[in-house]
């Protein structure tokens, strides 16, 4: 599948397919949406918000959540505000997401089922991590979307001048919940 993508990329460069998606680095909009990486919102969130190419900062990771207010979203949210003009962060969660309800004894054990030794498990337990913890999904949609709001507005490195709001997308109509 991968060698597919890799034939497609070469001929959208030959033909200059990439012209019509030029633009710069830093947002039109002045805007940053961290959100899931769940598949039915690839297309479908930039229709329903009315965004084009050039038009926002987007990041994704699972469930649409910062667990950890050095992880890498927040991180990338500090980027955009201060490098590259962000002013307003939109936390968009999503219904049917697949990180409710997920199950971090669950995922241990679809690891050691692919072949992941205990030893290297046991090697994070040691190394501090706490795995049930950070491969532990959430419960409620809502009230995750919510602390993640929380946890960016409140961070001590975020500006007070930043809009920070969430919301939650219906996964099949696009349709946008403020909370």
């Amino acid at each position: 599948m991968i060698d597919q993508m890799l034939e497609y990329n070469r001929q959208f460069v030959e033909n200059k397919e990439y012209e019509q998606y030029k633009t710069s680095k830093f947002p039109d909009k002045k805007i940053a949406i961290v959100t899931c990486m769940d598949t039915r919102l690839v297309e479908l969130l930039p229709a329903a918000l009315g965004i084009k190419n050039g038009d926002v900062k987007i990041i994704k990771n699972a469930g649409a959540t910062i667990t950890n207010p050095f992880d890498s979203t927040m991180r990338s949210l500090l980027v955009a505000i201060y490098e590259l003009s962000v002013n307003e962060v939109m936390i968009i969660g999503h219904t049917g997401c697949g990180v409710q309800g997920m199950d971090s004894q669950e995922m241990l054990h679809l690891m050691r089922q692919r072949g992941i030794d205990e030893e290297h498990i046991q090697l994070m337990r040691h190394c501090g991590i706490d795995l049930d913890s950070w491969l532990h999904g959430f419960d409620d949609t809502h009230a995750a979307i919510l602390e993640t709001v929380d946890l960016v507005k409140n961070h001590p490195l975020m500006p007070r001048d930043v809009v920070v709001r969430g919301y939650i997308m219906d996964s099949e109509t696009g349709k946008l919940n403020t909370l």
